[in-house]
This record gives structure tokens, sequence and C-alpha cells, in this order.
């Protein structure tokens, strides 16, 4: 059963940076589209960062040079690491999963992916 665990987040001000983390378990799959979205109340769910096993990347365009994922092959981790972030960063952020690779863009739909972590906030204050 896979499985999905986030952690990392907390509060900080504006300008500082978090790294999440999401260590994978149960993992069998030989591909993948893996990545973050993130959500506040009220909204939908945003598409924040993505990677496929082929190591394509694709951000959206509010967090592009800001943000960084990554995956550690030898922990099966992924990994948001989060530079000058903002206000408008505040949000709960969920690590997710799918093995079929598709379409893996920041645009993907929350829909599209079959696993999901149980989310953790960002709080970030001006």
């Amino acid at each position: 059963q896979v499985h999905l665990m986030e952690s990392g987040g907390g509060s900080v001000q504006a300008g500082g940076s978090l790294r999440l983390s999401c260590p994978i378990t149960g993992w069998t799959y030989s591909t993948f589209c893996m990545g973050w979205f993130r959500q506040t109340p009220g909204k939908e769910r945003e598409g924040v960062a993505f990677i496929t096993w082929g190591d394509h990347l694709d951000y959206a365009e509010s967090v592009k040079g800001r943000f960084t994922i990554s995956r550690d092959n030898a922990k099966n981790t992924l990994y948001l690491e989060m530079n000058s972030l903002t206000p408008e960063d505040t949000a709960m952020y969920y690590c997710v999963a799918r093995p079929k690779i598709g379409f893996c863009y920041a645009s993907a739909t929350a829909a599209s992916f079959d696993y999901w972590g149980q989310g953790t906030q960002v709080t970030v204050s001006s």
C-alpha cells in the first residue's frame, strides 16, 4: 500500500525559507509523476511543482525561481525547497503521486493523482 507523509511545514516571515519532505513507502511502480499541490480555504487546489521518473520538472509560474522540487531515489523521498517566501505562499501543501506520467505539469488536475499525503501547513507572515 502506497503511503505519503509530508513534513517540514511551519510559520516563517516573508523572505524566509522552508523545506518540505515527503517519504513515500510502498511504491512498486517503475514510472511516476510526483509533485506538490497547495490549497487555501475557499480556493481550489493549485499545482505547485512536479517531477517525473525521467527528471522532467515543471513549476507554477508563481513559484518559478523560488521553489525547487527534487527526489532522493535512495530514500524514496520527495522534497520541495521553498525560498523567498511571501504571504501568498501561505497554504496547506500536499504531496501527490501517480504511476502514470501523462500530463505531468503544474496545470495538471488534482483528480489525476492517485495518492495523496495528509498535508502540511505553511504560514508566511509579512
